[in-house]
């Protein structure tokens, strides 16, 4: 592997194996091997085993029997709580941000989502990272302009990164510009300061995250009815 000496081994091993993930180079299911992953890196198996640590933390890797791992695989009820539950929470969040957030958080959400549309279409996978960047910061701003603790503790256990950052990596074209017009709608929802407005745009938003992530499963229908 020709990594990056400056940048620790743990995190080396993390960044591939996680992109490896996200495209479905290591697809649902499948076992990791740290041995096999150590080789292929060019890394001692300490390093992989810490990376493989932080991913199941994450959501992106699984324990099996023993001390096997796997990739994360949900199943299509799984996922249909998992962003109902989701769904439910950030509506909530977005609703108490409409009106308590402040200016300076909502300049930065600005900032954010016109980004975003900078990078809408992406051009290469270097685009879809930053976008699956940029809406984790989104989301995290908006959970903390909700000025409930509490709130933003059950929103970080409830929101798995794993499937929000391979929902992302599974979108077309035509469900990023949704996404990215989600976000502006949002922006214009907390500067009028409604917040009927702010939970009917993040209910959209979900869903259709919801949709994505069945389409990337593989599972037929729709999710929630949309």
């Amino acid at each position: 592997m020709d990594g990056d000496s400056r940048i620790p081994a743990a995190e080396q091993a993390y960044q591939i194996i996680r992109s490896r993930i996200i495209s479905g180079d290591l697809p649902s299911g499948g076992r990791l091997k740290e041995r096999t992953l150590a080789t292929e890196l060019g890394l001692s198996r300490t390093p992989v085993r810490e990376a493989i640590n932080r991913l199941i933390h994450e959501g992106f890797v699984e324990r099996g029997e023993g001390y096997s791992t796997r990739v994360a695989d949900f199943p299509e009820d799984e996922l249909d709580q998992i962003f109902e539950i989701r769904r439910r929470l950030e509506c909530y969040a977005a609703g108490r941000a409409a009106t308590l957030i402040n200016d300076s958080q909502i300049a930065r959400l600005d900032a954010l989502t016109t980004r975003m549309e900078a990078l809408t279409p992406p051009q290469s996978a270097e685009d879809y990272e930053e976008i699956s960047i940029i809406n984790a910061e989104f989301h995290r701003i908006i959970a903390e302009a909700a000025a409930s603790p509490r709130l933003v503790a059950i929103l970080q256990m409830a929101v798995d990164v794993g499937i929000v950052a391979r929902t992302y990596h599974s979108y077309s074209e035509g469900d990023l510009i949704r996404s990215t017009r989600h976000h502006r709608e949002l922006v214009d929802a907390f500067q009028a300061g409604a917040a009927d407005w702010a939970e009917s745009v993040m209910s959209s938003h979900v869903l259709a995250a919801a949709k994505s992530a069945a389409r990337r499963a593989g599972k037929p229908g729709d999710t929630h009815g949309t």
